[in-house]
């Protein structure tokens, strides 16, 4: 009897690990898939950053471009991205090619966590065990923190290791002359991305923790 409990005990404790691994990546999936579609920051940007000053088309045309770029990104079954305004060099395109697997990689993170991490967080409700979101929120919530310094430090260098991590080639340094949409995506722009990422993750494992402290309470 004694090892099938510690037997259960093991499988139960495997089973709560893996839990916290899908809510995670739910997590952080989640939070890329709002600021990567969150389409008010660069309409925002737009006069914020003076982008106009920068190419010769108006706003109306340049939202038009950043929603086609929008939809080669997310949708699968585009595969060719022309953009009316803007040509663009093969290197320049196979960057977006990369970009946009990306995009799908972290969607398909989404929808195969999304559900398992639905049942999960049931479960800790149901067994009134919410609480122990507590400690794994708060160690999260670290990281965050702690990316957002070294951005802050120097986002130049920031920008570059984030390109070194996820891409294993230069094309993601763009030559205005042969890809003018350069222009029209500046790096302030992606600043405010990750900086609208980072306060959105550090929100909502901020709240988690909160709902834990709370039933413990």
């Amino acid at each position: 009897m004694s090892g099938k409990s510690d037997m259960g005990k093991r499988k139960g404790v495997v089973l709560e690990y893996l839990g916290f691994i899908c809510l995670f990546l739910t997590i952080l999936s989640l939070c890329i898939t709002i600021t990567i579609n969150f389409r008010p920051l660069y309409i925002f940007d737009i006069d914020y950053l003076n982008i106009l000053d920068y190419t010769e088309i108006g706003k109306k045309e340049l939202i038009a471009n950043f929603d086609q770029l929008m939809q080669y990104l997310n949708n699968p079954f585009i595969t060719t991205l022309k953009l009316p305004d803007f040509p663009m060099s093969e290197s320049g395109a196979f960057h977006f090619y990369e970009v946009k697997r990306l995009f799908l990689l972290n969607y398909a993170v989404l929808i195969t966590t999304i559900v398992p991490s639905f049942f999960f967080l049931r479960y800790l409700k149901k067994n009134g065990w919410l609480w122990r979101l507590m400690n794994p929120f708060r160690i999260g919530m670290i990281v965050p923190l702690i990316l957002l310094f070294v951005m802050f430090i120097g986002f130049d260098q920031f920008f570059v290791q984030f390109h070194s991590i996820f891409f294993n080639n230069d094309d993601w340094l763009f030559n205005p002359a042969t890809d003018p949409v350069i222009n029209v995506l500046p790096e302030a722009f992606f600043m405010h991305c990750f900086l609208f990422f980072f306060i959105l993750l550090e929100g909502t494992l901020f709240a988690g923790y909160w709902v834990g402290k709370k039933q413990l309470k």
